[in-house]
């Protein structure tokens, strides 16, 4: 009998230690990360502040994982204001309290506070990155995400020589806290930022920048896989390297056909794997990124940030390095002639499942509204506030947030009639609008749909306020882009041209200026607050995430709502 009871605990522990070996086969590996939030002295620009950092670091922490790893990140506030982290592009299966948007899926961590945060990677594979997600913290906070091919699996490119992360980012002179909330006091527009930045530096062009400035070095013949984030606070961005042609192989954390440009453009929170060949002289060669805005008399950051790819070997460098061709700011067809060559890889290793049948569309406005100030008191067009609208209604910041009123059945914080379409018709891309359109309702409001329901939602950019791109971003899902175009889209013939078999997913993806995007997915993640929000940060809370889809259930229905 004892010695049966010794070989059954044997037995038992064997089986426990094989079951774990298979769970962390499974699973992935489990990392573990502080993060301590501080107030830290920076110069740039021939003038120092003191800004939000994680760790003192301007980009922050880079965090590395494999395919189906998990990130324990323990975040201690040691900082001046409240704040939350937001892991972008993480669909963070069943795990909605580690999302982030503050008030949204979680009330932000006071400073003394700290908040641990379980970061569950799934079927991600390429660039990612994390940001602060309350106010305009995330200009100074954040960092890469990069994300490795399980073991036993590759890149479906050779494999480079290095990985460079590449994050652009606005720098503005001033406290950006101060700039945000001045201008979410008086409703007018925030100031523009003074510079942009190429991994924390900002480049030969600016005053006092040039010691700084960010240099790859390169091997001649070795190709090189470059993790581009564009990390800038409101401007899309045209983005290349002097005589050198890039190659997109991935966007948004997962693969693409490769496409070989000139030039990328590029929108706020997207992300693009880009493979680059060392394949010139050697020399000294500026790779560069400016703004592209298609609005048309709307305020812009119009310079440029620079950084070198610097070729190793010997010879004379040049007294200035060989400049690239960028787009001019407003070249709409340069843009959209990109965009549209964005594909899926959608091979037998990375499949993609494209929804053909649809249980739930929506027709979305997005614009630029305005709201009457007492005494026209505000510093918005004819004394307004600026906000922003998703069909004409403007969320409303809760008290509670409200994942959380939601599974504690707190009454009151949002309500479920969230409209499919537009509260009225109208030319929504017309150069004249008549002004009683302005107006928004304001809200907090969720849709509900049926978990594992099939989406197609068409975005609709408005011409109120002088429209221009806007950059989408959803929570929890990568979405397929079946299709995008100019004017107003027309719900019988637009659909015949869909791409349902190779769209890019993505999880940020820019609505052209007087135009449409559509987008298809599945509400498929269970628990999960997931979100649209426009990755402009502007004027007020309500205008800084213009609209969001949040799926808020653990059962058969989904509540999608928009903030």
């Amino acid at each position: 009998m004892e010695l049966k009871n010794k070989v059954l605990i044997f037995g038992v522990l064997l089986f426990l230690l094989l079951d774990g070996f298979l769970l962390s086969l499974a699973y992935g590996k489990i990392h573990y990360h502080d993060y301590v939030i501080t107030e830290t002295w920076y110069t740039r620009l021939c003038s120092s502040k003191k800004m939000m950092t994680v760790n003192g670091q301007f980009p922050g922490p880079e965090i590395h994982v494999q395919k189906g790893d998990t990130v324990i990140v323990n975040v201690h506030n040691k900082g001046d204001y409240n704040i939350t982290l937001h892991w972008h592009g993480v669909k963070q299966p069943r795990n909605p309290w580690s999302d982030g948007p503050d008030y949204i899926t979680q009330c932000p961590i006071q400073p003394g506070a700290n908040f641990t945060y379980e970061v569950i990677f799934s079927t991600e594979e390429g660039t990612l990155w994390w940001h602060a997600h309350s106010d305009w913290s995330r200009a100074t906070v954040h960092g890469a995400i990069f994300i490795y091919p399980k073991n036993g699996t590759t890149y479906p490119f050779p494999k480079p020589q290095a990985e460079v992360p590449i994050i652009i980012a606005s720098w503005f002179k001033g406290d950006v806290m101060e700039i945000i909330q001045e201008a979410l006091k008086s409703g007018g527009e925030p100031n523009q930022s003074d510079a942009f930045t190429i991994n924390g530096q900002p480049g030969d062009l600016y005053e006092c920048s040039k010691p700084g400035t960010f240099r790859m070095l390169v091997e001649q013949g070795k190709t090189y896989l470059l993790r581009i984030i564009n990390a800038v606070m409101n401007e899309e961005l045209f983005f290349s390297v002097a005589q050198h042609q890039l190659t997109v192989v991935g966007i948004d954390g997962a693969y693409t056909k490769p496409l070989t440009v000139d030039y990328i453009m590029i929108t706020p929170g997207q992300t693009m794997d880009i493979l680059l060949t060392a394949n010139q002289s050697l020399s000294h060669y500026y790779m560069a990124a400016k703004a592209y805005s298609s609005g048309y008399d709307v305020p812009l950051d119009n310079t440029t940030t620079t950084a070198i790819l610097q070729y190793s070997g010997n010879y004379t460098a040049p007294s200035s390095p060989s400049f690239p061709y960028l787009p001019y700011y407003n070249d709409t067809d340069a843009a959209t002639n990109f965009t549209r060559g964005l594909r899926s890889l959608a091979d037998k290793d990375h499949p993609i499942a494209v929804p053909k049948t649809i249980d739930t569309r929506m027709y979305i406005t997005i614009s630029v509204n305005v709201y009457p100030c007492t005494n026209n008191s505000c510093d918005g067009p004819n004394g307004s506030r600026l906000l922003a609208s998703l069909n004409n209604i403007s969320f409303v910041t809760p008290s509670i947030d409200v994942l959380g009123a939601y599974y504690r059945k707190i009454k009151g914080i949002f309500d479920t009639d969230f409209p499919n379409e537009p509260p009225y018709y109208f030319n929504f891309t017309a150069d004249d609008l008549p002004n009683d359109l302005l107006i928004p309702t304001r809200g907090t409001k969720v849709k509900v749909v049926e978990y594992n329901s099939t989406m197609e939602i068409v975005f609709q950019v408005t011409n109120l306020n002088s429209g221009e791109n806007h950059p989408m971003h959803l929570h929890g899902y990568s979405f397929y882009v079946v299709g995008s175009g100019f004017g107003n889209f027309n719900n019988v013939s637009d659909p015949k041209g869909y791409n349902l078999v190779d769209p890019p997913e993505v999880n940020t993806f820019g609505i052209p200026k007087n135009g449409w995007t559509a987008i298809r997915f599945r509400a498929n993640n269970p628990g999960k607050l997931a979100s649209f929000c426009l990755e402009e940060a502007i004027m007020d809370r309500e205008m800084l995430h213009g609209g969001m889809v949040r799926a808020l259930s653990f059962g058969s229905t989904y509540e999608l709502g928009y903030d």
